[in-house]
C-alpha cells in the first residue's frame, strides 16, 4: 500500500463553489493512524450511504417584529396620554392624545397628511371610507375616492361616538393610518411633553413576529426568497419559517472587528402563534441550500489524500482493505458526496477511530 494521508478534519472555512465545497486544509495522521496504516486496516469503518445530501448553515439572528416605523404627531399641543410600550392597537384604537383629544388608528397605506372634507378626492379618501364601513359608520358608502356628503355624515357619526366636535372633516389631529394593527415598540415622548406636527411620538411595528439576519455575502446563495428554514427560538424549541425578503445591497457588519459584507434577510414564521420570546432576543436560523438527490456519501473523515493529489477511500471487506480513487461532490452535514468505480451503498470504508 503506497503512502497516503488520512483526512481527519477539514481545516479553515469551506467555500461554496459550484454546488460543493472546497477543501482548504488537511490534518496529517497521528501515531495511531500510522500504526493502522502499517497493518493495512483502518481503526474503524463506516458504511457508504445512498440518499439526499443537503447543504445548510446556521446563522444567528434577532427575534423581533416586522415593519418598524415612526409615528409622528398630527397636531401641536401637550401630550396628555400615550400608549405604553408593548401595547397592541387595532382599528379605531387609541394611539396617543394631545390636549385631551385622542388620535386613533385606521388602516391604510396612504399617510394621513391633510384634513379631508367634502369634495376631496384621492386614495386617502378611499381608505377612510373603507374604515368607516368596517367600523359600521358608513355601510352605504361607495368604494371610490370621492369624499361625498354621505362620507361627511359617516365621519360625524364617528366623531360623536368618540367625543369630537361633529364637523364632518377629519385630519391628522384625529386619525393616523397604518397598514394594519400595530404594536408600540417604544414611546418616544412622555406625558407632559409639548408636541408639534411632524414630531416623533412613538415607534411602532406590526404584530407579526420575524427573525432578522445579517447574512455574509458568501452565504447569500443559501437564502432564497420563499425558501423554507428552521428557526431555533430562545426557549430552545424549533419551528418552521420562510425567507420573506432579502436585501439587495451588502453593507459592512456591525462588529468593529468584522467588516465582512453582509445582506439583510427577514424570516417570517409559518405558525406565528407558536412563537414565544422577548423582543430583540437571539434566535438561530438554519438555512438550507443545494440538495443532491440520491447520491453516495461517506463521512468526511473517510477521505484519503493520495500521492498524486487526488482523493480516495479505503474500502474494507473480508478482513482486507483496498484504496479506491473517488471524485468529490458536495460537502454537507459532516459528509461528502463521492463517486468512483465499484462503489455502492453498504460498502464499508475506513474512518479515524472515535
Amino acid at each position: 500500500m503506497r503512502p497516503r494521508t488520512v483526512i481527519a478534519a477539514l481545516v479553515g472555512a469551506a467555500a461554496v463553489t459550484g454546488g460543493g465545497f472546497a477543501v482548504t486544509g488537511l490534518a496529517h495522521p497521528g501515531p495511531e493512524d500510522s500504526g493502522h496504516r502499517r497493518t493495512g486496516l483502518p481503526p474503524a469503518t463506516a458504511p457508504i450511504q445512498q440518499g439526499d445530501l443537503v447543504s445548510s448553515t446556521s446563522v444567528d439572528g434577532t427575534l423581533g417584529y416586522s415593519r418598524e416605523s415612526k409615528l409622528n404627531a398630527g397636531a401641536g399641543g401637550t401630550l396628555t396620554w400615550i400608549a405604553s410600550s408593548g401595547s397592541r392597537i387595532g382599528r379605531d384604537g387609541r394611539l396617543y392624545a394631545v390636549d385631551g383629544k385622542d388620535v386613533r388608528l385606521m388602516y391604510g397605506a396612504e399617510p394621513m397628511y391633510r384634513v379631508l372634507k367634502s369634495g376631496d378626492n384621492g386614495a386617502d379618501v378611499r381608505q377612510l371610507k373603507a374604515n368607516l364601513r368596517a367600523l359600521g359608520y358608513g355601510g352605504g358608502l361607495a368604494d371610490d375616492e370621492t369624499y361625498t356628503p354621505g362620507t361627511a355624515d359617516a365621519v360625524k357619526r364617528w366623531q360623536k361616538e368618540h367625543g369630537f366636535p361633529p364637523s364632518g372633516r377629519v385630519g391628522p389631529e384625529q386619525i393616523a393610518f397604518a397598514t394594519g394593527p400595530v404594536r408600540v415598540q417604544s414611546a418616544d415622548a412622555a406625558v407632559g411633553d409639548r408636541t408639534a406636527p411632524g414630531q416623533k411620538v412613538m415607534t411602532t411595528t406590526s404584530s407579526d413576529r420575524v427573525v432578522q439576519l445579517r447574512l455574509k455575502v458568501s452565504d447569500a446563495a443559501l437564502a432564497k426568497a420563499g425558501g423554507k428554514v428552521q428557526v431555533e427560538l430562545p426557549d430552545g424549541t424549533s419551528t418552521s419559517g420562510t425567507v420573506s425578503s432579502i436585501g439587495g445591497t451588502a453593507t459592512a457588519g456591525d462588529d468593529p472587528n468584522d467588516k465582512t459584507p453582509r445582506i439583510a434577510v427577514t424570516v417570517t414564521f409559518d405558525d406565528p402563534g407558536n412563537v414565544k420570546g422577548i423582543d430583540k432576543s437571539p434566535a438561530t436560523v438554519k438555512l438550507t441550500g443545494e440538495t443532491r438527490r440520491n447520491v453516495l456519501s461517506v463521512p468526511v473523515g473517510a477521505l484519503l489524500a493520495l500521492d498524486d493529489g487526488s482523493f480516495g477511500v479505503q474500502v474494507v471487506a473480508d478482513g482486507t482493505a483496498r484504496e479506491v480513487k473517488v471524485k468529490l461532490g458536495m460537502f454537507a452535514q459532516g459528509r461528502v458526496e463521492i463517486s468512483g468505480d465499484g462503489l455502492r451503498s453498504g460498502l464499508r470504508v475506513g474512518v479515524p477511530s472515535t
